[in-house]
């Protein structure tokens, strides 16, 4: 199976949710809180599980990758704009908020800096590439 391949089988996604799991679970386990990180593994298990056997929904299927058409590409770039712009949003009100407190906005500042430092490269390479 080539790269290309496994970047659009139907496992890469249940295969992340269910690793991220493990990943949250030595996190949580490893700051003395085991519980919560075996609810962590539970949750992104069960996610895993929707994502692997719900393969009859065409949002699913999307969302997994192994659906995708021209017409899902579409969605998916609209809904990850609408995600960045949410994203950049609270970043922007946290750092306010931080200083309207007078405390350091940090880690926000730096989120919003990377943020912004992304999209002006994407621009500019956007730009020369077409």
């Amino acid at each position: 199976m080539t790269v290309r391949q496994w970047c659009r089988s139907r496992w890469l996604t249940p295969a992340l949710a269910l690793g991220l799991g493990f990943v949250f679970l030595g996190a949580q386990w490893s700051a003395g809180d085991p519980r919560s990180g075996l609810v962590s593994l539970l949750i992104m298990a069960v996610t895993a599980a929707i994502f692997a056997f719900g393969g009859r929904s065409e949002t699913i299927r999307g969302l997994r990758g192994d659906g995708r058409d021209e017409r899902f590409a579409r969605i998916d770039l609209e809904a990850t704009a609408l995600a960045g712009i949410a994203i950049i949003t609270a970043i922007i009100v946290a750092v306010v908020v931080q200083l309207a407190r007078g405390k350091d906005p940090a880690p926000y500042d730096w989120l919003g800096a990377i943020g912004g430092l992304v999209y002006i490269a994407a621009v500019v390479a956007g730009r020369f590439r077409r």
